[in-house]
């Protein structure tokens, strides 16, 4: 039986969570950028990270916000453990595909992941949250990745650890596998 990672051109990996874990607190990371709205007299208008995130704007914080997140994806890029599927990359089992990387992370901190666990050679380009002008589960990034390969979207494979991840997938066209079904578990 073939599955989607097996009849894809191109393969697009997220990143936390699929081929390595970022050492981060999020709940500590949502704490900072509360705090980083306080500390200009604005109340948060939620302690949901992602949703503080892309309220920011609407503040005028945006900027703020983003490095505060990134601060803490660069030092948990640093001190990430490196998961099965990333074993695999590293090991070149896939090496005859082209393969990128599409994270909610920034782009800094996910290219210092794979540098931190030698897979930079193993991935053709990074997408992250700050790439392009949306992120994850819009389908920009996403298809920015497969564009970065020459891949045609119903061709590549967008394998994830997420909803998120099958809902960005979903939204670009792009066939979706989990990190469960790409280790054959």
């Amino acid at each position: 039986m073939t599955t989607a990672l097996d009849a894809a051109d191109a393969i697009v990996y997220d990143l936390d969570g699929t081929l390595l874990e970022l050492a981060v607190d999020w709940d500590a990371v949502a704490d900072d950028v509360v705090g980083a709205y306080a500390e200009r007299a604005l109340i948060a208008p939620t302690d949901d990270l992602w949703s503080l995130l892309d309220a920011a704007a609407d503040y005028d914080i945006e900027a703020v916000v983003h490095e505060t997140i990134a601060d803490h994806e660069r030092a948990g890029a640093r001190e990430s453990t490196l998961l099965p599927l990333g074993e695999r990359l590293a090991a070149d089992i896939d090496a005859d595909r082209p393969a990128a990387v599409c994270s909610l992370n920034c782009e800094e901190a996910c290219r210092i992941a794979l540098e931190t666990h030698d897979l930079e050679e193993a991935v053709d380009a990074v997408v992250g949250r700050d790439t392009v002008e949306t992120h994850k589960p819009e389908p920009e990034s996403l298809l920015a990745a497969v564009e970065a390969l020459g891949g045609e979207p119903e061709r590549a494979v967008f394998v994830g650890d997420s909803e998120s991840d099958r809902v960005t997938a979903d939204r670009a066209g792009v066939p979706f596998v989990s990190v469960v079904e790409a280790l054959g578990e």
